[in-house]
């Protein structure tokens, strides 16, 4: 919770009055942070970042110190509000993209999809670092917005399957039970959803990418070539079941 104080602070010295609210969510929300679990925080804007913010955010971000990576998303109110999709992202920062910053790349507006799962989990969560409550700042997403967007993130997601294997495996379950039931469940309680829908042969690759994700780093991971050898074929059932359900 420090460290996501911080990233507030930080976007609030950068921002000043401009910022709306700020919102925790995520693994810290959905469950508990995991040993590779992000800190996740939403921010909303009353407006557009300027350039120069934009370039400020982006250094204080990478100096600002903790255990753990750290995602921030900041929006401006009024692509979010009213809602519709996609949606736009005015700022993404994640440790992911570190390497570019550091080079000198700075976040700009795109279409962000993810928002529309990104706005209904910090509805649920409910927990606001700064401003008032979610609830009256954004708009419920609609369940078949929250479906598309879970399904725009499949191509990234196989494009990832082998340098990426145990998040891809957890994401694919967590989207597979989305799409089944409109809930947006934690990484850990998607993989018990779909391990108890998945034949047996498919399972014990979710089973070793949720005990990876409940105790282990990302540069922990270790899989045995037998149990990597079946993922492919995990990851197609798994997409086949979801593109039935959406159609």
């Amino acid at each position: 919770m420090d460290q996501a104080r911080g990233v507030v602070e930080l976007v609030g010295d950068v921002l000043g009055g401009e910022v709306v609210g700020a919102y925790l969510h995520g693994s810290a929300v959905l469950d508990r942070l995991r040993p590779a679990s992000d800190v996740d925080v939403l921010v909303v804007a009353r407006r557009s970042l300027e350039p120069g913010e934009r370039r400020v955010l982006v250094r204080g971000l990478l100096d600002t110190p903790g255990d753990r990576p750290v995602e921030l998303t900041v929006v401006a109110h009024p692509e979010v509000r009213p809602w519709r999709y996609p949606p736009t992202g005015d700022f993404l920062y994640g440790e992911w993209l570190r390497g570019e910053f550091e080079a000198g790349a700075v976040p700009e507006p795109a279409p962000m999809p993810d928002l529309a799962l990104l706005v209904t989990m910090v509805l649920a969560g409910d927990h606001p670092l700064a401003g008032p409550p979610p609830a009256r700042v954004l708009d419920p997403v609609p369940r078949a917005d929250v479906v598309r967007a879970s399904t725009a993130a499949i191509p990234a997601l196989l494009a990832d399957v082998e340098h990426d294997t145990r998040n891809v495996v957890l994401t694919l379950a967590r989207v597979w039970s989305t799409v089944a039931t409109g809930v947006i469940r934690s990484k850990a309680a998607a993989a018990d959803w779909a391990a108890s829908r998945l034949p047996p042969r498919h399972r014990a690759v979710l089973e070793h990418a949720k005990r990876l994700y409940l105790g282990f780093r990302y540069d922990e991971e270790r899989w045995s070539d037998e149990l990597k050898a079946r993922v492919p074929d995990h990851v197609r059932h798994v997409v086949a079941e979801i593109r039935r359900l959406s159609g």
